[in-house]
């Protein structure tokens, strides 16, 4: 072989082409014939290892497996990773025996079972298994390492199989669960931190002692609860359910108990389920844009979510305050402990139980099911006989179906206190045992003249207020000649009771940030009056948001964007760093965001040209996840009410945020939708049903996201729309252009050439599903941040709302500068 220093001449050249090619041939089949390299194949038999620096690949290229370092650790482990996105372990062999240098080998022992061992020799980690003379190690291309014997394949007698020995990811395929017959307990285990894979202190597992639910353990102490599977999903954590893009099966007989999900077809995107360190839950899907893992839903921990939160009897309401209550029927075991806000003593009845009298049934909805450790079950028996059966027993304090589909079947029934009830929006129904019909009417009573008694109270006092307010404005008006008195202190007062902060700042110290408010600081003008550039004397830049004593935006709206941005975070949000309220004035001062708002950028002829298609598909994912964060894993469900260009700011990477909170409203734990008679935000984004009725949910904000999307893509706003065909709006054109196939004619033209087409026909498609005429046609924002991150096959939208001709006035007249419009309806 020639190496790189020999040189022959030009002839020679020539004529040794061919003895060149046959010796390079020759040369890489030695090569391959005795490396111990398994990054082509995906099997390795018992002759054969597999040493520290050499891996083995799935068929299919989407799992290896091979000896890695965990973050910034210099310890060597076996594991499973993706091949797309190799610092993605989803499998980790000697997790508790680590590796200090290269010597680690893969092999089988004399049983046949595979064994991690260290150069000296030294067995790390080893895997349980049936004997067999012709033992075969495969890695799959779903991420299941298998120990089977070489001419056996059936999965039913694999030998020994790592989905049976989960780490902290469950993947597509995995049971997660008890084999009854073999003792196997599926459960997750998270990492001790990113950089060991030791066991950390939480454990998820699924618990058979009464009806069968998954509990998460912190050490020895029981740390939450997901509840008991109800036949769509397990009964408090809902939004686990995969919105039809996967297919769950939850498998309960006599031989094993275990929930999984499957891909429902190829275009399903590639997902996983996490349990982190910090005993939180993750679904994370796999963006084949971005290359790179994004969060489809997080199952946060929140104070309703720390089993036995509100004690026996006791129910928690993530959006009151305060969380716990009782029963109905029940009164707190210790009242003044409950007062002072501990409530792990719970409640009692405020009348004993009589067995055989008169009992009966108060029906509870959008419930998380109590604990079922301590129930009975039968699933082949309907409701009716399940009361019956409750009824007759005098242990027995509630039921319920145990299968929530096609109007309930199956019944649970709990004897003893009833333990770890949450109140949320898509919860089930359990029917509570109560002593007599008398105890609903006396309750019922005693609540109507509570309430009359507080509404009274109420009323004399708010008239004391006001008459006190009155009289010292009046003596001070008299001493000074001018009103210097704050009403939004006593609102104040009550958002500092929460379980929030909100900084205050000093008129003076936002004076002098801001040169006293100077108009070479003036950032914009809006509805509730003008927006200021800042520097606080700690360097820190802020955006000064100065409500005009004429705003529309009142203290009512004051008071909620405070209360509601306070307790909200979210790298798609915008920060709330504090509010003044000093010398009568009303000022929210938040993070400055150099790039100003959305609207300045989009709609300008020049500021467009920099706004790429990257850039632009990233500001629209970027909205979808804080809408996402907002509507479901914010500890209170936010309907934002105004999203619109103006109300995205850009921060220095041009990354959106969501601001202007002011007319945003929460919704309560069974709540999907409300009405009003005071119809807040801006025409051109406000869906039909809002619009005309008063009637807003979450689907309101999906639709003025969709306005969004196609005023980002066309560049074009959705009202001072004008084409020479035709007088329809923006979204009108959009629908045209997407029936007859003219979308490229949509696209803004600074875009035409950075695009991938395909791609933005399918984020106009995801735009006019967001805007279709009737709310139940529309997504929910984690199948918009599921269609945008995915190549899922999408369905074909219906005809968007308010596509309508009208007559176009004058695009630059004041009534289309409006960014906040109220109406009145009658």
């Amino acid at each position: 072989m020639l190496n790189k220093k020999q040189s022959i001449s030009k002839p020679d050249r020539l004529l040794s082409k061919p003895i060149q090619c046959k010796t390079i041939i020759l040369y890489c089949c030695i090569i391959f014939s005795n490396t111990n390299t398994f990054s082509a194949i995906d099997t390795i038999r018992a002759n054969q290892t597999i040493t520290d620096g050499n891996t083995i690949v799935s068929a299919g290229r989407k799992f290896e497996l091979g000896f890695f370092s965990p973050g910034s650790s210099k310890n060597r482990y076996l594991g499973i990773w993706y091949m797309m996105s190799k610092s993605t372990l989803v499998w980790v062999a000697n997790r508790e025996t680590p590796l200090n240098d290269t010597s680690g080998v893969v092999m089988f022992n004399s049983k046949g079972s595979m064994v991690v061992t260290s150069g000296v020799g030294k067995i790390l980690w080893t895997s349980v298994s049936r004997t067999t003379e012709n033992p075969v190690l495969q890695l799959l291309d779903d991420g299941n390492l298998v120990l089977r014997d070489a001419v056996v394949r059936d999965s039913e007698n694999y030998l020994w199989q790592s989905f049976d020995c989960p780490v902290d990811t469950q993947l597509p395929g995995m049971k997660f669960g008890i084999d009854l017959v073999s003792g196997i307990d599926r459960c997750l285990t998270p990492w001790r931190s990113v950089d060991d894979p030791a066991p950390g202190s939480f454990t998820h597992r699924m618990d058979t002692n009464g009806f069968p639910q998954l509990l998460l353990w912190k050490g020895s102490v029981l740390w939450a609860r997901a509840g008991p599977w109800v036949g769509l999903w397990f009964s408090g954590n809902s939004k686990t359910k995969m919105f039809g893009f996967y297919a769950d099966e939850f498998v309960f007989n006599e031989k094993e108990i275990y929930f999984r999900y499957e891909l429902a077809d190829d275009n399903t995107p590639t997902s996983r389920y996490v349990l982190n360190p910090d005993g939180e839950s993750t679904i994370m899907i796999w963006s084949h844009r971005n290359q790179d893992w994004v969060v489809y839903t997080t199952l946060h921990m929140d104070k309703c979510d720390r089993y036995g939160m509100c004690g026996p009897y006791g129910g928690c309401n993530p959006n009151n305050h305060p969380r716990c209550e009782c029963l109905k029927g029940f009164v707190p075991k210790y009242s003044e402990k409950w007062k002072a806000g501990a409530y792990s003593d719970g409640c009692v009845r405020r009348s004993l139980m009589s067995c055989g009298g008169r009992e009966s049934f108060m029906k509870y909805s959008g419930v998380k099911l109590p604990d079922t450790r301590i129930s009975w079950y039968n699933l082949s028996i309907n409701l009716e006989e399940c009361e019956s059966l409750c009824l007759n027993n005098c242990s027995c304090t509630a039921y319920t179906n145990a299968d929530i589909r096609e109007g309930g079947s199956g019944c649970i029934l709990w004897f003893g206190k009833l333990m770890d009830i949450k109140y949320y929006t898509d919860g089930e129904d359990m029917y509570l045992k109560m002593s007599s019909e008398f105890d609903y009417v006396t309750e019922s009573k005693r609540s109507g003249v509570t309430k009359a008694i507080v509404i009274v109270l109420t009323i004399l006092a708010t008239a004391l207020l006001f008459l006190l307010l009155h009289l010292l404005r009046m003596r001070i008006q008299k001493k000074r000649g001018r009103i210097k008195f704050n009403s939004e202190m006593v609102a104040l007062n009550k958002i500092e009771g929460e379980d929030f902060e909100v900084p205050l700042f000093d008129f003076t110290e936002i004076a002098n940030a801001t040169n006293n408010f100077s108009n070479l600081n003036k950032l914009g003008q809006g509805g509730f009056g003008p927006v200021y550039k800042g520097l606080l004397t700690d360097g820190q830049e802020i955006a000064v948001k100065r409500l005009a004593k004429d705003s529309r935006q009142g203290a009512d709206e004051f008071m909620n964007e405070v209360s509601c941005i306070a307790k909200l975070q979210h790298r798609n949000l915008v920060s709330l760093l504090g509010c003044c309220i000093d010398k009568g004035e009303r000022m929210l001062i938040y993070e400055y965001l150099p790039n100003r708002c959305l609207d300045s950028c989009i709609f300008d002829e020049e500021a467009s040209k920099a706004l790429d298609w990257s850039k632009r598909y990233n500001i629209i994912n970027g909205i979808a996840r804080g809408l996402l964060y907002l509507h479901q894993d914010s500890k209170l469900r936010i309907i934002h009410r105004d999203l619109k260009t103006s109300n995205v700011l850009l921060d220095h990477e041009m990354n959106p945020k969501i601001s202007d909170f002011g007319m945003a409203r929460s919704f309560g734990g069974n709540q999907t939708q409300a009405n009003t008679t005071r119809v807040v935000g801006t025409y051109g984004y406000m869906p039909p049903e809002y619009a005309i009725d008063g009637i807003f949910s979450t689907k309101s904000d999906v639709y003025s996201f969709g306005v969004l999307v196609i005023e980002i893509v066309s560049g074009k706003k959705n009202r001072s729309f004008i084409h020479c065909d035709h007088s329809l709006n923006l979204l009108g054109h959009a629908w045209r252009s997407y029936k007859e196939d003219k979308l490229l004619g949509l696209l803004d033209e600074a875009i035409l050439e950075s695009c991938n087409h395909l791609e933005v026909f399918r984020v106009i498609q995801i735009g006019l599903l967001c805007v279709q005429q009737h709310p139940v046609d529309r997504p929910c924002m984690s199948h918009v941040v599921l269609m945008l991150s995915s190549n899922i096959a999408l369905p074909r939208p219906k005809q968007p709302g308010f596509f309508l001709e009208r007559t176009f006035h004058d695009p630059d007249s004041s009534s289309n500068q409006l960014t906040v419009t109220v109406l009145e309806p009658r």
